[in-house]
């Protein structure tokens, strides 16, 4: 009979060693990829969020120069000298934003060709109503597509929220189109006065059209206005522009009311017009400002949720890499720890395999010779023998 030997432990393969690593290795992908891609979307809104308050602060600039332009083709057709240091001091602001930004906006070359026309304008004023009229309205178309191109270059037409959105389409294209269009109509209705009877019929048309094109975008913006303070989460948006708003839209309606024609004719009152184009061109100087301090505001807020969220995409990331970092070390650990036991346990042995079996020997303090067999009750004294000295003693 033999007793078997004790079992060694089977040393654990190169690829049940490695395999535990590679575990963690393989967790480090997904976790990078998810990382990647949350970097990638924030970087992309940030970038977009960055360019749109770079054509914020364009329209800033470009704010002044409307209303300067537009007083200066007032007064270059009402017959008045043309004060060209307002408009001066407005294209000199302008040249400095656009000298700093109008690259990233692609909007130098625009405000190159609308430059020209307004130096040109300044340095030889047209003496001819109708011929300033028709000079400054081509200015004026200039300076809507350069607000057009920063809109559409900065990504302000692109925005993904709704107030904002709102917001910058108002102030970027229906005020701008509003206020020129309120002083077309106020310049025109001073010039179909001095029209020749024969092109009455041509002058009340073309009225018509001013009119439409300088109400139908102040209804528009007012229209955007609204929806903005509607869909916003900002608690300061409508109690800010709800105000001048309201203020705008009264001076709206009262354009709306003298210009339209009292008489069969198509005449109407060119006083109170030019009254109630001052008083929307008021209106809207008051509303301009506190619009685009609201559309940046609104910018800024959003690219400070963006960073934050960058933020807690590295803080999040960089805890995962280290928890899995010291997964990876206590695996290491383990994995040293089990072969210093091994290494242990074969010095101890002082044999790398297995150890041999041996026959079996007897238990120590028994003979080891065999015996032989006896029957039963062989060998032993009967019990009258054992017993034989103790009955003698009693």
């Amino acid at each position: 009979m033999t007793v078997p030997a004790p079992r060694v432990r089977r040393r654990p393969s190169a690829v049940g060693r490695a395999l535990p690593l590679l575990l963690v290795v393989a967790l480090l992908a997904p976790l990078a990829l998810l990382f990647v891609q949350t970097w990638r979307l924030t970087d992309d809104d940030r970038d977009l969020v960055v360019s749109e308050r770079l054509g914020v602060e364009y329209l800033r600039a470009l704010a002044p120069v409307t209303d300067a332009l537009v007083e200066a083709q007032s007064a270059a057709v009402a017959g008045r000298t043309v004060s060209g240091d307002e408009l001066t001091r407005a294209v000199e602001a302008v040249a400095s934003v656009d000298a700093r930004i109008g690259d990233d906006l692609r909007a130098q070359e625009r405000w190159a060709g609308l430059r020209a026309k307004l130096e040109a304008l300044s340095d030889r004023s047209p003496t001819d109503p109708e011929t300033a009229y028709a000079a400054y309205g081509e200015t004026t178309e200039l300076l809507l597509d350069l607000h057009r191109k920063v809109r559409e270059t900065s990504g302000l037409v692109r925005d993904p929220e709704s107030d904002s959105f709102f917001l910058q389409d108002g102030i970027g294209k229906d005020l701008p189109q509003a206020m020129i269009a309120a002083g077309r109509l106020a310049d025109l209705t001073i010039l179909a006065a001095q029209r020749p009877a024969a092109q009455r019929a041509r002058t009340v048309a073309e009225l018509a059209g001013v009119r439409v094109a300088a109400l139908a975008p102040s209804a528009d913006m007012v229209t955007d206005l609204r929806a903005a303070v509607d869909s916003s989460e900002s608690t300061n948006l409508g109690p800010t522009v709800l105000t001048p708003l309201d203020t705008y839209q009264r001076a709206v309606e009262a354009l709306a009311a003298y210009s339209t024609p009292t008489t069969p004719s198509g005449e109407v009152d060119a006083g109170r017009l030019v009254g109630a184009r001052t008083a929307v061109q008021a209106a809207g100087r008051q509303l301009q400002p506190v619009i685009l301090g609201e559309l940046d505001a609104l910018l800024a807020d959003r690219l400070d949720d963006l960073d934050r969220e960058r933020w807690l995409a590295v803080g999040a990331a960089a805890t995962a890499v280290l928890l899995l970092a010291v997964l990876a070390a206590i695996l290491v650990t383990a994995a040293r720890r089990a072969r210093r036991r091994t290494a242990e346990a074969r010095a101890t042995t002082g044999d790398s395999g297995p150890l041999p079996s041996a026959p079996w020997q007897a238990p120590a303090g028994r003979p080891a010779e065999p015996r032989p067999l006896q029957p039963a009750g062989a060998g032993r004294e009967p019990a009258s023998a054992q017993w034989g000295p103790f009955d003698a003693a009693r």
